[in-house]
């Protein structure tokens, strides 16, 4: 007897792949740890060569245009990470996080290490703006991540570390980069290098995101159809960070010339009031893990009015252990406010869309960044000082922290 043909119209589906155990298993501590790390890349980009950017100077004095281009060396990935990490995002959503972020490493070595054969001060800006199109891939895929692997309170504490190791490696990365200074303004770029070892290990040890369960989510379940992307619900979140991003790097940015307006120029005392703060931005980080339960954003109006307080202090200190405990006081609220404004844009996306609603919030911060030290040099001189300068930053943040209770408040009761 010969067997039947199958129906007219019917096609036989292949048979589905069978998954690789070893995608398919949890994170854990080891892919925490390489998230971390490559979340550390963008901030060596920002700050290793700040030490040796005098010694660059000098190097190119007969370059026109070498007064600017040679700050721009330091500036410029920040901005190529904020006008390119909603693109990175999009790309992270369609093609694969794991596949991008391991790219993105490895170009970043090959930019990053550039300048220690380039001569054109022109090509070693360029490069550094290609340094940063890598960091924007790989911090939105790190970061997305993170939200893919975790979720609840173990993502709160995972973003709250991200914090706490970027405001630590921002301040030994600094440490290193004078270090490596010590031997020429190329040295610090063999740091670019690291990436390199980095690499391979992410291949080896990330997994595939447990994405079944948020694809189902994200889309329309009647007609098979992706959710449109939640534009509005993420507006206001990216506005927050953008003013956000201002509060928090005031401090490491701009310290030092506070200091100097009191008389302190020595670079041990400089160093040693900066590494407080950094200390004082962890620990708030760390109270952020323990106070973060249930609903991150509750804190926000506490935070920014906290960070408002500090900016306070430190407008109106006459000496130096006063404009100290200010940062202090400070960098106590933004180690809180990061991870806050983060973990709150998280919340609001699903697995299809997290690659490019991260890129938007890190776009959002990162710009926030950049244009940070260009607005206060900018009231310095409408209004007289860095540190009434200051001052208004921090009467604008008490306005906004004020602002949000009553809303809450207007929430709540209409609940």
């Amino acid at each position: 007897m010969t067997a039947s043909a199958p129906q007219t119209g019917t096609r036989v589906p292949p048979p589905a792949a069978a998954p690789d155990p070893a995608e398919d298993r949890a994170a854990g501590p080891l892919q925490a740890v390489l998230l971390m790390v490559g979340s550390c890349l963008p901030i060596l980009g920002a700050v290793l060569i700040a030490p040796v950017l005098p010694r660059m100077q000098d190097h190119f004095e007969n370059v026109s245009g070498a007064d600017a281009l040679v700050p721009m060396a330091l500036t410029i990935p920040a901005l190529s990470l904020a006008i390119l990490a909603p693109f990175a995002g999009t790309v992270a959503d369609r093609f694969g996080r794991k596949q991008l972020l391991i790219g993105a490493t490895l170009v970043y070595a090959v930019f990053g290490t550039a300048p220690l054969w380039l001569d054109s001060l022109g090509a070693i800006v360029a490069s550094r703006a290609l340094v940063g199109v890598a960091e924007a891939a790989i911090m939105t895929c790190c970061t997305t991540l993170i939200g893919d692997y975790y979720s609840g309170a173990a993502r709160d504490r995972y973003l709250a570390l991200q914090t706490m190791c970027s405001a630590v490696s921002a301040t030994l990365f600094f440490a290193l980069g004078g270090a490596l200074g010590s031997g020429g303004w190329r040295a610090p770029f063999w740091a670019y290098g690291v990436s390199l070892l980095i690499a391979p290990l992410m291949a080896h040890a990330l997994r595939r995101p447990p994405q079944a369960a948020d694809q189902s989510d994200a889309s329309d379940p009647a007609a098979g159809e992706r959710a449109p992307f939640p534009w509005r619900r993420l507006a206001w979140p990216c506005v927050l960070t953008f003013f956000g991003a201002g509060v928090f790097y005031t401090v490491p940015v701009e310290m030092s010339y506070l200091l100097d307006d009191l008389n302190v120029t020595a670079t041990s005392a400089i160093g040693l009031a900066t590494a407080i703060a950094s200390a004082s931005t962890v620990a708030g980080a760390v109270t952020f893990s323990r106070l973060a339960a249930g609903r991150p954003e509750k804190l926000l109006p506490g935070v920014f009015g906290l960070c408002a307080v500090g900016f306070g202090i430190m407008a109106f200190a006459g000496n130096t252990p006063l404009l100290v405990i200010g940062a202090v006081v400070n960098c106590f609220g933004t180690g809180m406010l990061l991870p806050t404004l983060l973990t709150r844009t998280m919340a609001l996306l699903k697995f299809a869309d997290r690659g490019r609603g991260t890129g938007m919030w890190n776009s959002a911060f990162f710009l926030g960044e950049f244009l940070c030290p260009l607005v206060l040099l900018g009231a310095k001189a409408g209004i007289g000082s860095l540190a009434h300068a200051v001052g208004v930053l921090g009467a604008v943040t008490a306005v906004v922290a004020l602002g949000m209770q009553l809303r809450r408040g207007r929430t709540a009761q209409s609940a």
